[in-house]
Protein backbone atom coordinates (compact mmCIF):
# COMPACT_ATOMS: atom_id res chain seq x y z
CA UNK A 1 0.00 0.00 0.00
CA UNK A 2 1.16 3.22 -0.65
CA UNK A 3 2.05 5.58 1.89
CA UNK A 4 2.89 8.71 -0.06
CA UNK A 5 1.22 11.79 1.69
CA UNK A 6 -1.35 13.49 -0.52
CA UNK A 7 0.08 16.90 0.04
CA UNK A 8 2.52 15.59 -2.41
CA UNK A 9 0.27 16.10 -5.49
CA UNK A 10 -3.20 16.12 -6.68
CA UNK A 11 -2.77 12.36 -7.47
CA UNK A 12 -4.29 10.72 -4.59
CA UNK A 13 -2.55 7.22 -4.23
CA UNK A 14 -3.83 5.89 -0.34
CA UNK A 15 -5.64 3.31 -0.65
CA UNK A 16 -7.66 1.56 1.92
CA UNK A 17 -5.38 1.81 4.93
CA UNK A 18 -6.20 4.47 7.44
CA UNK A 19 -4.69 7.70 6.85
CA UNK A 20 -1.66 8.89 9.29
CA UNK A 21 -2.79 11.40 11.45
CA UNK A 22 -0.10 13.75 9.95
CA UNK A 23 -1.98 13.66 6.61
CA UNK A 24 -5.79 14.37 8.28
CA UNK A 25 -5.21 18.07 7.19
CA UNK A 26 -8.98 18.34 5.37
CA UNK A 27 -11.32 20.95 7.10
CA UNK A 28 -15.26 19.97 7.65
CA UNK A 29 -15.76 23.12 5.64
CA UNK A 30 -15.13 21.30 2.82
CA UNK A 31 -17.68 18.58 2.92
CA UNK A 32 -20.54 21.52 2.09
CA UNK A 33 -19.55 21.56 -1.90
CA UNK A 34 -18.79 18.06 -1.34
CA UNK A 35 -22.54 17.47 -1.23
CA UNK A 36 -23.79 20.33 -2.97
CA UNK A 37 -21.92 18.53 -5.92
CA UNK A 38 -23.69 15.31 -5.21
CA UNK A 39 -26.67 16.70 -5.68
CA UNK A 40 -26.31 19.05 -9.08
CA UNK A 41 -29.10 16.57 -11.24
CA UNK A 42 -31.89 17.36 -14.01
CA UNK A 43 -33.63 14.27 -12.56
CA UNK A 44 -34.16 16.45 -9.37
CA UNK A 45 -36.40 18.59 -11.67
CA UNK A 46 -38.37 15.48 -13.52
CA UNK A 47 -38.50 13.66 -10.02
CA UNK A 48 -40.34 17.40 -8.60
CA UNK A 49 -42.87 16.99 -11.58
CA UNK A 50 -43.62 13.84 -10.65
CA UNK A 51 -44.47 14.76 -7.25
CA UNK A 52 -47.09 17.17 -9.30
CA UNK A 53 -48.57 14.62 -11.70
CA UNK A 54 -47.90 11.32 -10.22
CA UNK A 55 -48.30 11.88 -6.45
CA UNK A 56 -51.16 14.51 -7.10
CA UNK A 57 -49.92 17.13 -4.30
CA UNK A 58 -49.50 20.83 -4.70
CA UNK A 59 -47.08 23.10 -4.44
CA UNK A 60 -47.23 23.34 -0.11
CA UNK A 61 -46.56 19.44 -0.48
CA UNK A 62 -43.79 19.16 -2.47
CA UNK A 63 -42.13 21.79 -0.34
CA UNK A 64 -42.58 19.65 2.70
CA UNK A 65 -41.42 17.04 1.23
CA UNK A 66 -38.47 18.71 -0.86
CA UNK A 67 -37.69 19.87 2.93
CA UNK A 68 -38.25 16.51 4.68
CA UNK A 69 -35.76 14.41 2.48
CA UNK A 70 -32.42 15.54 3.13
CA UNK A 71 -32.64 16.57 6.06
CA UNK A 72 -33.69 12.32 6.75
CA UNK A 73 -31.59 11.32 3.95
CA UNK A 74 -28.65 13.26 4.75
CA UNK A 75 -29.07 13.15 8.20
CA UNK A 76 -27.77 9.67 7.99
CA UNK A 77 -24.99 10.91 5.79
CA UNK A 78 -23.87 13.08 8.23
CA UNK A 79 -24.00 10.51 11.08
CA UNK A 80 -22.37 7.82 9.39
CA UNK A 81 -19.74 9.67 7.97
CA UNK A 82 -18.50 10.37 11.69
CA UNK A 83 -17.05 6.63 11.04
CA UNK A 84 -14.09 8.03 8.58
CA UNK A 85 -13.25 10.64 10.95
CA UNK A 86 -12.98 7.84 13.94
CA UNK A 87 -11.22 5.17 11.89
CA UNK A 88 -9.54 7.09 8.26
CA UNK A 89 -10.29 4.42 6.12
CA UNK A 90 -13.35 4.47 3.41
CA UNK A 91 -16.62 3.18 4.74
CA UNK A 92 -16.85 -0.53 3.12
CA UNK A 93 -13.34 -0.91 4.88
CA UNK A 94 -14.09 0.27 8.25
CA UNK A 95 -17.23 -1.92 7.77
CA UNK A 96 -14.68 -4.96 8.01
CA UNK A 97 -14.74 -4.30 11.93
CA UNK A 98 -18.67 -4.58 12.11
CA UNK A 99 -19.23 -7.46 9.29
CA UNK A 100 -16.21 -9.53 9.73
CA UNK A 101 -13.44 -10.06 7.29
CA UNK A 102 -15.83 -12.55 5.41
CA UNK A 103 -19.02 -11.13 6.41
CA UNK A 104 -17.99 -7.84 4.74
CA UNK A 105 -17.96 -9.48 1.15
CA UNK A 106 -21.91 -9.74 1.54
CA UNK A 107 -23.24 -6.32 1.38
CA UNK A 108 -20.32 -4.86 -0.35
CA UNK A 109 -21.11 -6.91 -3.12
CA UNK A 110 -24.50 -5.80 -3.13
CA UNK A 111 -23.45 -2.05 -2.92
CA UNK A 112 -20.72 -2.33 -5.54
CA UNK A 113 -23.59 -3.82 -7.96
CA UNK A 114 -25.84 -1.24 -6.95
CA UNK A 115 -23.73 1.52 -7.42
CA UNK A 116 -23.47 0.22 -11.05
CA UNK A 117 -27.15 1.35 -11.67
CA UNK A 118 -26.44 4.56 -9.83
CA UNK A 119 -23.83 5.42 -12.28
CA UNK A 120 -25.38 4.18 -15.36
CA UNK A 121 -28.60 6.17 -14.47
CA UNK A 122 -26.22 9.33 -14.57
CA UNK A 123 -24.05 8.48 -17.59
CA UNK A 124 -27.05 8.56 -19.17
CA UNK A 125 -28.33 11.49 -17.65
CA UNK A 126 -24.91 12.92 -18.98
CA UNK A 127 -24.55 11.76 -22.50
CA UNK A 128 -28.64 12.95 -22.92
CA UNK A 129 -27.56 16.68 -21.76
CA UNK A 130 -24.59 16.43 -24.82
CA UNK A 131 -27.28 15.82 -27.22
CA UNK A 132 -29.47 18.24 -26.15
CA UNK A 133 -26.70 21.20 -26.02
CA UNK A 134 -25.45 19.93 -29.76
CA UNK A 135 -29.19 19.37 -30.72
CA UNK A 136 -30.41 23.14 -29.40
CA UNK A 137 -26.81 24.62 -30.71
CA UNK A 138 -25.98 22.70 -34.31
CA UNK A 139 -29.16 21.45 -35.33
CA UNK A 140 -27.89 17.81 -34.42
CA UNK A 141 -30.29 14.84 -34.22
CA UNK A 142 -29.94 11.96 -31.91
CA UNK A 143 -28.99 8.45 -33.58
CA UNK A 144 -27.47 5.46 -32.06
CA UNK A 145 -24.30 6.45 -32.92
CA UNK A 146 -24.19 9.63 -31.05
CA UNK A 147 -25.41 7.89 -28.19
CA UNK A 148 -22.60 5.71 -28.03
CA UNK A 149 -20.15 8.38 -28.74
CA UNK A 150 -21.38 10.94 -25.84
CA UNK A 151 -21.96 7.52 -23.14
CA UNK A 152 -18.34 7.01 -24.03
CA UNK A 153 -16.96 10.66 -23.76
CA UNK A 154 -19.10 11.03 -20.39
CA UNK A 155 -17.59 7.88 -18.45
CA UNK A 156 -14.06 8.75 -20.00
CA UNK A 157 -14.30 11.89 -17.92
CA UNK A 158 -15.95 10.77 -14.83
CA UNK A 159 -12.82 8.28 -14.90
CA UNK A 160 -10.53 11.10 -16.00
CA UNK A 161 -11.72 13.03 -12.47
CA UNK A 162 -12.43 10.24 -10.11
CA UNK A 163 -9.08 8.14 -10.57
CA UNK A 164 -7.22 11.84 -9.62
CA UNK A 165 -8.90 11.48 -6.17
CA UNK A 166 -10.39 13.89 -3.16
CA UNK A 167 -8.23 16.46 -3.92
CA UNK A 168 -8.84 17.36 -7.36
CA UNK A 169 -13.00 16.15 -6.63
CA UNK A 170 -13.25 18.81 -3.84
CA UNK A 171 -11.92 21.65 -6.21
CA UNK A 172 -13.90 20.61 -8.86
CA UNK A 173 -17.32 20.44 -6.12
CA UNK A 174 -16.36 24.06 -5.29
CA UNK A 175 -16.36 25.80 -8.15
CA UNK A 176 -19.03 23.95 -10.28
CA UNK A 177 -21.08 24.89 -7.08
CA UNK A 178 -20.67 28.38 -7.62
CA UNK A 179 -21.49 28.34 -11.15
CA UNK A 180 -24.73 26.04 -10.78
CA UNK A 181 -25.95 28.48 -8.23
CA UNK A 182 -25.58 31.19 -10.78
CA UNK A 183 -27.37 29.63 -13.63
CA UNK A 184 -30.41 28.38 -10.99
CA UNK A 185 -30.75 31.80 -10.07
CA UNK A 186 -31.46 32.48 -13.66
CA UNK A 187 -33.99 29.87 -14.19
CA UNK A 188 -35.20 31.43 -10.77
CA UNK A 189 -35.79 34.26 -12.22
CA UNK A 190 -37.31 33.19 -15.52
CA UNK A 191 -39.88 30.96 -13.75
CA UNK A 192 -41.06 33.73 -11.42
CA UNK A 193 -41.57 36.10 -14.50
CA UNK A 194 -43.47 33.32 -17.06
CA UNK A 195 -45.09 31.21 -14.56
CA UNK A 196 -49.10 31.08 -14.43
CA UNK A 197 -48.83 31.22 -10.17
CA UNK A 198 -52.48 31.26 -9.68
CA UNK A 199 -52.45 27.62 -11.53
CA UNK A 200 -49.71 26.66 -9.47
CA UNK A 201 -51.19 27.35 -6.09
CA UNK A 202 -54.83 26.85 -7.08
CA UNK A 203 -53.66 22.93 -7.35
CA UNK A 204 -55.49 20.99 -4.76
CA UNK A 205 -53.92 19.07 -2.05
CA UNK A 206 -52.82 15.52 -2.73
CA UNK A 207 -53.16 12.50 0.09
CA UNK A 208 -50.59 12.31 2.99
CA UNK A 209 -49.83 9.00 2.18
CA UNK A 210 -48.47 9.96 -1.58
CA UNK A 211 -46.62 13.11 0.38
CA UNK A 212 -44.76 10.25 2.65
CA UNK A 213 -44.30 8.28 -0.68
CA UNK A 214 -42.56 11.30 -2.18
CA UNK A 215 -40.33 11.73 0.54
CA UNK A 216 -39.01 8.18 0.07
CA UNK A 217 -38.35 8.61 -3.40
CA UNK A 218 -36.50 11.94 -3.28
CA UNK A 219 -34.58 10.29 -0.12
CA UNK A 220 -33.33 7.35 -2.11
CA UNK A 221 -30.78 9.34 -3.76
CA UNK A 222 -29.16 10.81 -0.40
CA UNK A 223 -29.78 7.26 1.08
CA UNK A 224 -27.47 6.27 -1.62
CA UNK A 225 -24.32 7.97 -0.45
CA UNK A 226 -24.71 7.00 3.50
CA UNK A 227 -21.98 4.18 2.81
CA UNK A 228 -19.90 6.73 1.21
CA UNK A 229 -19.39 9.27 3.72
CA UNK A 230 -17.20 8.21 6.03
CA UNK A 231 -14.70 8.33 2.41
CA UNK A 232 -14.76 12.11 2.43
CA UNK A 233 -14.31 12.63 6.18
CA UNK A 234 -11.27 10.14 6.44
CA UNK A 235 -8.70 13.08 6.11
CA UNK A 236 -10.11 15.14 8.77
CA UNK A 237 -8.51 15.58 12.17
CA UNK A 238 -9.70 13.06 14.95
CA UNK A 239 -10.43 16.47 16.92
CA UNK A 240 -12.94 17.71 14.37
CA UNK A 241 -15.97 18.33 15.63
CA UNK A 242 -19.18 15.91 14.67
CA UNK A 243 -21.72 18.71 14.41
CA UNK A 244 -20.35 20.02 10.99
CA UNK A 245 -20.00 16.67 9.55
CA UNK A 246 -23.85 16.43 9.58
CA UNK A 247 -24.85 19.81 9.24
CA UNK A 248 -22.66 20.33 5.80
CA UNK A 249 -24.37 17.02 4.64
CA UNK A 250 -27.87 18.18 5.02
CA UNK A 251 -27.20 22.21 3.99
CA UNK A 252 -25.08 21.14 0.99
CA UNK A 253 -27.73 18.67 0.02
CA UNK A 254 -30.57 21.18 0.77
CA UNK A 255 -29.45 23.34 -1.12
CA UNK A 256 -29.86 21.83 -4.25
CA UNK A 257 -32.67 19.66 -3.49
CA UNK A 258 -35.14 22.45 -2.37
CA UNK A 259 -35.08 24.83 -5.23
CA UNK A 260 -34.74 21.98 -8.07
CA UNK A 261 -37.46 20.13 -6.76
CA UNK A 262 -39.77 22.79 -6.78
CA UNK A 263 -38.80 24.06 -9.83
CA UNK A 264 -39.66 20.71 -11.43
CA UNK A 265 -42.78 20.91 -9.57
CA UNK A 266 -43.66 24.68 -10.87
CA UNK A 267 -42.46 23.68 -14.49
CA UNK A 268 -44.95 20.54 -14.17
CA UNK A 269 -48.20 22.76 -13.90
CA UNK A 270 -47.39 23.95 -17.61
CA UNK A 271 -45.75 20.93 -18.80
CA UNK A 272 -46.80 18.11 -17.40
CA UNK A 273 -45.07 15.71 -19.39
CA UNK A 274 -41.77 16.20 -17.82
CA UNK A 275 -42.60 13.93 -15.29
CA UNK A 276 -42.62 11.50 -17.69
CA UNK A 277 -40.27 11.70 -20.73
CA UNK A 278 -38.31 9.55 -21.95
CA UNK A 279 -35.14 12.07 -22.74
CA UNK A 280 -36.55 14.38 -19.30
CA UNK A 281 -33.26 16.20 -20.39
CA UNK A 282 -33.94 17.46 -23.99
CA UNK A 283 -37.58 17.91 -22.82
CA UNK A 284 -35.98 20.87 -20.38
CA UNK A 285 -34.17 22.05 -23.22
CA UNK A 286 -37.73 23.02 -24.85
CA UNK A 287 -39.39 24.36 -21.43
CA UNK A 288 -36.46 27.33 -21.79
CA UNK A 289 -35.16 29.72 -23.74
CA UNK A 290 -31.71 29.12 -25.61
CA UNK A 291 -29.50 31.47 -23.59
CA UNK A 292 -30.39 29.84 -20.50
CA UNK A 293 -31.00 26.05 -21.50
CA UNK A 294 -27.67 25.67 -22.97
CA UNK A 295 -25.64 27.58 -20.15
CA UNK A 296 -27.58 25.50 -17.25
CA UNK A 297 -27.70 22.14 -18.74
CA UNK A 298 -23.74 22.65 -19.14
CA UNK A 299 -23.34 23.55 -15.94
CA UNK A 300 -25.82 20.00 -15.00
CA UNK A 301 -23.96 18.45 -17.38
CA UNK A 302 -20.76 18.94 -15.24
CA UNK A 303 -22.69 18.68 -12.24
CA UNK A 304 -23.48 14.67 -13.19
CA UNK A 305 -19.71 14.38 -13.79
CA UNK A 306 -19.55 15.02 -10.36
CA UNK A 307 -21.89 12.72 -9.08
CA UNK A 308 -20.48 9.84 -11.15
CA UNK A 309 -16.58 11.23 -9.72
CA UNK A 310 -17.79 11.00 -6.34
CA UNK A 311 -19.62 7.58 -7.03
CA UNK A 312 -16.79 5.59 -9.17
CA UNK A 313 -14.04 7.38 -6.12
CA UNK A 314 -15.91 4.92 -3.38
CA UNK A 315 -16.69 2.33 -5.85
CA UNK A 316 -13.01 2.11 -6.43
CA UNK A 317 -12.32 1.88 -2.83
CA UNK A 318 -15.37 -1.01 -2.18
CA UNK A 319 -13.85 -3.13 -5.24
CA UNK A 320 -10.57 -3.26 -3.55
CA UNK A 321 -12.66 -4.00 -0.16
CA UNK A 322 -14.16 -6.84 -1.97
CA UNK A 323 -10.24 -8.20 -2.67
CA UNK A 324 -9.63 -7.05 -6.63
CA UNK A 325 -5.88 -6.49 -5.86
CA UNK A 326 -5.65 -3.24 -8.04
CA UNK A 327 -4.58 0.54 -7.41
CA UNK A 328 -7.77 2.46 -7.03
CA UNK A 329 -7.45 4.16 -10.34
CA UNK A 330 -7.49 1.16 -12.07
CA UNK A 331 -10.12 -0.26 -9.50
CA UNK A 332 -12.54 2.88 -10.70
CA UNK A 333 -12.20 0.97 -14.62
CA UNK A 334 -14.17 -1.78 -13.87
CA UNK A 335 -17.50 0.29 -13.18
CA UNK A 336 -16.70 2.66 -15.80
CA UNK A 337 -16.62 -0.40 -18.35
CA UNK A 338 -19.96 -1.38 -16.41
CA UNK A 339 -21.49 2.01 -16.92
CA UNK A 340 -21.32 1.95 -20.71
CA UNK A 341 -22.30 -1.66 -21.19
CA UNK A 342 -25.67 -0.74 -19.08
CA UNK A 343 -25.99 3.10 -20.41
CA UNK A 344 -26.35 1.72 -24.04
CA UNK A 345 -28.78 -0.92 -23.19
CA UNK A 346 -31.19 1.88 -21.20
CA UNK A 347 -30.67 4.13 -24.23
CA UNK A 348 -31.76 1.98 -26.63
CA UNK A 349 -33.48 -0.69 -26.04
CA UNK A 350 -34.98 0.17 -22.22
CA UNK A 351 -38.25 1.61 -23.07
CA UNK A 352 -39.13 3.67 -19.91
CA UNK A 353 -35.97 6.07 -18.61
CA UNK A 354 -37.84 7.80 -15.55
CA UNK A 355 -39.88 4.49 -14.82
CA UNK A 356 -36.12 2.50 -14.64
CA UNK A 357 -34.94 5.03 -12.59
CA UNK A 358 -37.43 5.02 -9.93
CA UNK A 359 -37.67 1.23 -10.11
CA UNK A 360 -33.70 1.25 -9.37
CA UNK A 361 -34.41 4.15 -6.52
CA UNK A 362 -36.10 2.09 -4.52
CA UNK A 363 -34.67 -1.08 -4.43
CA UNK A 364 -31.40 0.77 -4.13
CA UNK A 365 -32.35 2.25 -0.71
CA UNK A 366 -33.68 -1.01 0.71
CA UNK A 367 -30.23 -2.22 -0.29
CA UNK A 368 -28.00 0.51 0.99
CA UNK A 369 -30.82 0.59 4.15
CA UNK A 370 -30.11 -3.06 5.70
CA UNK A 371 -26.12 -2.02 6.07
CA UNK A 372 -27.30 1.19 7.23
CA UNK A 373 -28.60 0.27 10.64
CA UNK A 374 -26.56 -2.38 11.28
CA UNK A 375 -23.38 -0.03 10.92
CA UNK A 376 -25.05 3.02 12.84
CA UNK A 377 -25.63 0.86 15.74
CA UNK A 378 -21.98 -0.23 16.31
CA UNK A 379 -21.31 3.13 15.71
CA UNK A 380 -22.90 4.07 19.11
CA UNK A 381 -20.56 1.89 21.26
CA UNK A 382 -17.55 2.05 18.77
CA UNK A 383 -14.91 5.14 19.26
CA UNK A 384 -11.98 3.77 17.05
CA UNK A 385 -11.47 1.05 14.44
CA UNK A 386 -8.18 -0.76 14.42
CA UNK A 387 -5.88 0.11 11.71
CA UNK A 388 -4.37 -3.14 11.23
CA UNK A 389 -6.69 -5.16 12.26
CA UNK A 390 -8.92 -4.01 9.24
CA UNK A 391 -5.82 -4.23 6.70
CA UNK A 392 -5.16 -7.98 8.00
CA UNK A 393 -7.86 -9.68 5.91
CA UNK A 394 -7.04 -13.32 7.25
CA UNK A 395 -6.83 -15.15 10.12
CA UNK A 396 -4.84 -13.44 12.23
CA UNK A 397 -7.16 -10.63 12.16
CA UNK A 398 -8.69 -9.04 15.49
CA UNK A 399 -11.81 -8.72 13.12
CA UNK A 400 -12.06 -12.35 11.87
CA UNK A 401 -14.83 -13.11 14.71
CA UNK A 402 -15.80 -16.84 13.74
CA UNK A 403 -14.80 -17.92 10.74
CA UNK A 404 -14.46 -14.47 9.13
CA UNK A 405 -18.17 -13.40 9.97
CA UNK A 406 -19.78 -11.69 12.90
CA UNK A 407 -23.03 -13.79 13.07
CA UNK A 408 -25.12 -10.95 14.81
CA UNK A 409 -24.48 -8.65 12.09
CA UNK A 410 -24.74 -10.84 9.07
CA UNK A 411 -28.01 -11.82 10.58
CA UNK A 412 -29.48 -8.49 11.35
CA UNK A 413 -28.48 -7.42 7.63
CA UNK A 414 -29.67 -10.36 5.87
CA UNK A 415 -33.72 -10.30 8.07
CA UNK A 416 -33.72 -6.74 7.02
CA UNK A 417 -32.92 -6.88 3.85
CA UNK A 418 -35.60 -9.90 3.17
CA UNK A 419 -38.16 -8.23 4.96
CA UNK A 420 -37.68 -4.78 3.29
CA UNK A 421 -38.40 -6.16 0.07
CA UNK A 422 -41.36 -7.82 0.83
CA UNK A 423 -42.32 -3.98 1.47
CA UNK A 424 -41.34 -2.93 -1.35
CA UNK A 425 -42.98 -2.30 -5.25
CA UNK A 426 -41.30 -1.34 -8.57
CA UNK A 427 -42.69 -1.75 -12.23
CA UNK A 428 -41.33 -5.23 -12.17
CA UNK A 429 -41.54 -6.45 -8.55
CA UNK A 430 -43.98 -6.41 -6.03
CA UNK A 431 -43.32 -7.76 -2.63
CA UNK A 432 -46.42 -9.75 -0.76
CA UNK A 433 -46.57 -6.43 2.18
CA UNK A 434 -46.51 -3.90 -0.65
CA UNK A 435 -49.55 -3.39 0.02
CA UNK A 436 -49.89 -2.65 3.29
CA UNK A 437 -49.52 0.58 5.19
CA UNK A 438 -45.95 0.40 5.47
CA UNK A 439 -45.55 -0.28 1.77
CA UNK A 440 -48.47 1.91 -0.02
CA UNK A 441 -46.09 4.60 1.90
CA UNK A 442 -43.24 3.80 0.28
CA UNK A 443 -41.67 3.12 3.75
CA UNK A 444 -39.91 -0.17 3.10
CA UNK A 445 -36.42 1.58 3.34
CA UNK A 446 -37.59 3.15 6.86
CA UNK A 447 -38.45 0.34 7.77
CA UNK A 448 -35.40 -2.24 7.07
CA UNK A 449 -33.33 0.86 8.64
CA UNK A 450 -35.40 0.38 12.00
CA UNK A 451 -35.11 -3.59 11.67
CA UNK A 452 -31.28 -4.06 10.69
CA UNK A 453 -30.68 -1.92 14.15
CA UNK A 454 -33.35 -3.14 16.32
CA UNK A 455 -32.43 -6.79 15.42
CA UNK A 456 -28.44 -6.17 16.03
CA UNK A 457 -29.15 -4.15 18.74
CA UNK A 458 -30.65 -6.93 20.97
CA UNK A 459 -28.91 -9.76 19.69
CA UNK A 460 -25.88 -10.92 21.62
CA UNK A 461 -22.51 -8.38 21.40
CA UNK A 462 -19.82 -8.48 19.36
CA UNK A 463 -16.95 -7.56 20.91
CA UNK A 464 -15.25 -4.60 20.49
CA UNK A 465 -11.93 -3.97 19.22
CA UNK A 466 -10.79 -0.91 19.42
CA UNK A 467 -6.96 0.92 18.25
CA UNK A 468 -5.16 1.22 21.65
CA UNK A 469 -2.36 2.85 20.11
CA UNK A 470 -1.48 6.48 20.05
CA UNK A 471 -3.06 8.87 17.76
CA UNK A 472 -1.40 7.96 13.85
CA UNK A 473 -0.11 4.53 15.25
CA UNK A 474 -1.72 1.18 13.78
CA UNK A 475 -1.84 0.59 17.47
CA UNK A 476 -2.25 -3.19 19.39
CA UNK A 477 -6.33 -4.55 19.27
CA UNK A 478 -8.05 -5.20 22.26
CA UNK A 479 -11.11 -6.78 23.20
CA UNK A 480 -13.48 -4.74 25.14
CA UNK A 481 -16.29 -6.63 26.53
CA UNK A 482 -19.57 -5.09 25.24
Amino acid sequence: MSTTAESEGALETRGLEPVPDAERTGRTRELFPTWVAANISVLLLTMGAGLIVSNGLNFWQVLVVALVSPLLSYGLVGLISIAGKRGGSPGMTLSRAVFGQRGNLFPGALIWVARWGWETINAVTGAYAIITVLNICFDVESTTWLTVVTLVAFVTCTFLISGLGRKILHICSTWSTYAFGAFSVLVLIYLLAETDWSAVFDKPAGSTAMMVAGVGTIAAGGISWVPTGPDFTRYLPRTASDKPLVGHAIGGAGIVVVPMVLMGAVMAVSAPKLSTAADPVSFLGSLLPTWIAVPYLIMALIGMLLINSMSMYSAGFTAMTLGIKVPRAWAVSVNAVISLIFGYILMNVATSFMGSFISFLTLLAVAFSAWIGVFGVDMLRRRTYDGEALMDTGRTSAYWYKAGFAWQAMTAWALALVVGLLFTKVDWFSGPLAGSWIGRHGLGWLATIALSAVLYAVLPKTPLVEDTGAPGDKGDGELISA
